[in-house]
């Protein structure tokens, strides 16, 4: 269906749609490489890209022929030099909060909700120990684990399988355990692990106050769809991570809120 002519063109709606559709996965990209060394990468890619489609119009064949083989061999590239992206990319797709933006997501893929269910989180423990935590100045790092699976970052760590409580976890914490270094993990209201090694992230952006601890907790949540408490053990701020961003300078009643909105059903 012709939606409306310019010269020569002839502009149908599935065009506009097209056009759209294209800029919005550009943009989503854009997003997931932003503050990366991969972002430049990303641009130089494009503007390859761009030439090609330009050189094309223009019927330069040798040229043409040359930068196409480039974008030809750049998919492969992609895969190697995006593989972080692709695959925060491909979980942003497959989680249970974009999939909740359709009706039939439901009916379609019930194991997202179901497990969101299973792992509905009792989160006063959590908040009482920073709370506490963040009075005293003893540093933390909390991963709450939602859908995505922990497993390997818990085999980091030593294995506890233990009830969640506050005094647990504050003992944990505590600088003279043998556990305090390192991340916990939780799940199912259990404390699966302690002293968990996590993945850093390599966002550039990141203000130079922010420690080791908080960015490996927005490296951790760049890999899955865990959520990430922080205490600082410098000036016992507590912040959390999602989704690759952090939130500082919450209060313990802020942190409450944002939990219960994360994991409350």
């Amino acid at each position: 269906m012709e939606l409306f002519h310019i010269g020569f063109l002839d502009i149908r709606l599935v065009d506009v749609i097209d056009i759209l559709l294209v800029a919005l996965i550009l943009y989503r990209v854009y997003l997931l490489v932003r503050g990366s060394a991969a972002i430049s990468i990303f641009i130089g890619i494009m503007l390859v890209y761009f030439a090609w489609l330009l050189v094309r119009a223009l019927h330069m064949e040798l040229l043409g022929s040359i930068l196409g083989q480039v974008t030809g061999v750049g998919v492969l590239a992609l895969l190697i030099v995006f593989q972080q992206e692709i695959r925060r990319f491909l979980m942003l797709i497959g989680s249970k909060q974009f999939l909740a933006r359709f009706r039939v997501a439901g009916n379609l893929f019930p194991w997202q909700w179901k497990v969101k269910n299973e792992n509905d989180l009792n989160i006063a423990p959590v908040v009482k120990a920073c709370r506490h935590m963040s009075r005293t100045k003893t540093g933390a790092i909390i991963v709450l684990a939602r859908s995505s699976d922990m497993s390997f970052y818990a085999s980091t760590g030593d294995s506890l399988d233990a009830a969640l409580s506050k005094r647990l976890i504050e003992n944990i914490f505590y600088k003279g355990s043998p556990l305090h270094d390192g991340a916990i993990i939780i799940s199912g209201n259990k404390i699966k692990a302690a002293r968990c090694v996590l993945p850093i992230t390599e966002n550039q952006e990141l203000p130079a106050r922010l420690g080791m601890r908080h960015r490996a907790a927005i490296g951790i949540t760049e890999q899955s769809d865990a959520v990430v408490v922080i205490v600082s053990e410098e000036t016992g701020e507590i912040a959390v991570a999602k989704e690759g961003q952090i939130t500082t300078g919450l209060s313990a009643e802020e942190l409450e809120k944002e939990l219960a909105g994360e994991f409350s059903s």
